[in-house]
């Protein structure tokens, strides 16, 4: 019997296409272990290593983390994933950082989530928490039955900082900026697979497809009908 090869997999997109929807699809379907440099930052801050404290410093300033940090970071990690398929959450950010992994190991392939950015802006930007519970309402496809209050506790709803208008355009400009030569650098290789749509739903069976020719589905529900 032949084993195939493990599978190491790139998923990008910019905030608000769906990466975390379509990653927790990929892992339930074919199995991958999920590396989020997000994730992993904020354990190590919670923790408080030696490199959660120094990137917080760096956070605490407004500023980007540096290469270096990152790569450091999510090259520990990786290490102890060799025996497994694998996909990671953003990183690489920048083409030192895909460098740096290119010389730690083989990436197979890249998934891009080519989504409209006006889009993402109206997702992102219709969303309205209630801060005391955590509720999320989308102005779109879940609004509150008043507008501007929580639905169990007639409290005002409010817009987290990050889904401002004004935020959001920021936060795609500064994604597009330094994304951009990344993708350039996978589409040279040879390994930048983009789906482009504007819904989620409708980008995932052929994301689904795509990678049924790379791992078999190990999950038994829905494996004929993926959702």
């Amino acid at each position: 019997m032949v084993v195939p090869p493990l599978l190491r997999a790139v998923i990008m997109g910019p905030p608000g296409s769906g990466k975390g929807t379509v990653s927790a699809r990929i892992i339930k379907h074919f199995g991958v272990k999920h590396l989020s440099s997000g994730d992993l930052l904020r354990e190590n801050m919670q923790k408080k290593t030696e490199v959660g404290i120094l990137a917080k410093s760096y956070i605490d300033q407004g500023q980007l983390i540096p290469d270096d940090i990152m790569t450091q970071l999510m090259l520990n990690e990786i290490k102890g994933l060799d025996r497994y398929n694998w996909l990671l959450d953003g990183f690489p950010r920048t083409v030192a950082q895909a460098e740096a992994l290119d010389k730690e190991c083989d990436i197979d392939t890249v998934i891009d989530l080519d989504v409209p950015f006006e889009i993402i802006k109206c997702r992102l930007t219709a969303r309205w928490i209630h801060p005391a519970s955590g509720r999320v309402y989308n102005l779109e496809f879940n609004p509150p039955k008043v507008q501007g209050t929580d639905d169990v506790t007639g409290e005002p709803l409010v817009q987290r900082d990050d889904d401002k208008p004004e935020t959001v355009s920021k936060r795609l400009q500064a994604y597009d900026a330094q994304t951009k030569p990344v993708l350039e650098y996978y589409r040279k290789k040879g390994l930048l697979k983009s789906f482009s749509g504007t819904e989620t739903n409708k980008i995932w069976p052929h994301i689904y497809a795509f990678l049924q020719t790379k791992l078999p589905d190990v999950s038994q529900k829905d494996a004929a009908n993926p959702r």
